[in-house]
This record gives C-alpha cells, sequence and structure tokens, in this order.
C-alpha cells in the first residue's frame, strides 16, 4: 500500500508520519508538496499535523486552497483513504470532506498532553487492529481541537457509527471531566459516511515507535494495510 503524505509550508509532522510509514511498517511513502495534483499513484493520502501557512485566519483556512486539495476530493471521491491528523482534520473540515468544525479549545489554551482515547467502532479498515472499546494514550497538540456540529449533524454522525474515537477517563468512561478541550460528544475523531475518511485531532503517528515506549497509535497504521 503507497502513502503519500502532503507537505504544506508549516508542516510540522510529516516526517513523524513517515518514520511509520515507511520507517517502521516499510510501506512505499512518498512526501506530496502541496502544489501537486497527481495523486493517481497513492492509496493513502495523509493530511499531517503542524501549522499550515502558519494557521492565519483560522486552522486549515488557507491550506483548503492549496492545488492539491482537489486532488485530495477527487482521491476520497474514488473511495481511497485519507486520513487527517490534527491540523490535517481540520483542513478536511475546511474543504467539506469531514462535516462540522475545530474550534478554539474550551480554556482558550494551546494543549499539549497525552490523553486517554476510547476507539468507539471497529469495523472499518482504520481501526481493525483494534479490539472494540480499546483504550488508548495519544498525544495531544491544539489550540483548535474543539468538535463542534449542529444536532442534525451530531446525531447523523452518532446514528450511522462515524465517530471513531473519543476523549474518556484511564477507565473508558466519557465525561466531561476527561475531555481536554471541550469536543461535543467527547469527539476526538470522526470518518465520513463511507469510512475511506478519518480525521482525529490526536497524534496516532506520535505513539507508534516502540523505543518511544508509546506505540497505541501504531495498530491504526496496521489495521489499514492488513497486517
Amino acid at each position: 500500500m503507497k502513502f503519500g503524505i502532503v507537505v504544506f509550508p508549516g508542516s510540522n509532522c510529516d516526517r513523524d508520519v513517515e518514520t511509520v510509514t515507511r520507517g517502521l511498517l516499510d510501506q512505499p511513502t512518498r512526501m506530496v508538496w502541496h502544489q501537486e495534483t497527481d495523486l493517481d499513484d497513492l492509496d493513502v493520502v495523509v493530511l499531517p499535523g503542524g501549522f499550515s501557512y502558519g494557521d492565519y485566519l483560522r486552522c486549515g483556512a488557507i491550506a483548503r486552497f492549496s492545488p492539491v486539495l482537489k486532488s485530495v476530493v477527487e482521491h476520497a471521491q474514488a473511495g481511497k483513504y485519507v486520513l487527517g491528523i490534527c491540523n490535517g482534520f481540520q483542513i478536511l473540515t475546511e474543504v467539506g470532506l469531514l462535516p462540522g468544525a475545530l474550534t478554539r479549545n474550551r480554556n482558550l489554551h494551546f494543549i499539549c498532553d497525552r490523553v486517554p482515547v476510547r476507539v468507539e467502532t471497529t469495523d472499518l479498515a482504520w481501526s481493525a487492529a483494534y479490539a472494540p472499546k480499546s483504550l488508548l494514550t495519544l498525544p495531544i497538540a491544539h489550540g483548535e481541537g474543539r468538535y463542534y456540529a449542529d444536532e442534525d449533524t451530531l446525531k447523523a454522525l452518532e446514528d450511522h457509527g462515524q465517530v471513531m474515537f473519543r476523549y474518556c477517563s484511564p477507565n473508558g468512561e466519557i465525561d466531561e471531566k476527561h475531555n481536554p478541550n471541550g469536543s461535543l460528544n467527547n469527539i476526538a475523531g470522526i470518518t465520513n459516511r463511507q469510512g475511506n475518511v478519518l480525521g482525529m485531532m490526536p497524534h496516532p503517528e506520535r505513539a507508534s515507535d516502540p523505543m518511544l515506549k508509546a506505540t497505541d497509535g501504531l495498530k491504526l497504521f496496521k489495521g489499514l494495510i492488513g497486517l
């Protein structure tokens, strides 16, 4: 399975993802500059974390106009995989591949931490390697990570099983106390209706290397490539 990692001015997690896909999992991987438009050779496109275009205006608002995004949309519409991590999630909502929006954290401060996250569904490739209701510890690092959507959109996400990850307590309880940024319904990651596009605020690539003694994120990539 061939991965393409989009690099925007300001991306800072692109090499982290490459370390996982090429370095740990030995998958063919190429870096895709944001002005490129040919993604035909790729199976998975990753929009990594960082501060694309310095997060001017708001996170992802400028990146969504990069030439590559038209091709990313076409890639997703063809049923191929798209993963947006942190800033990548924000870009996916800006471009309309995922519903809702990522807004300022509840406390209006940047959060950099490791948090418990619960896997809500395991019937898609993204989470196929996890057991139902698995509890993960994943890093977060964002200032605009509070997921927001209107009531109808939230209901549709819940009804169709599109919420893949939720912030939770170390014991797996879903409550406001263990919601780091104020996301509605404790949402940490969602998919589109078809399930081939995933956006998530936590960083699985930063919890994939055994050398760091943190590997809870590695199974997301393993499930996708069938390992």
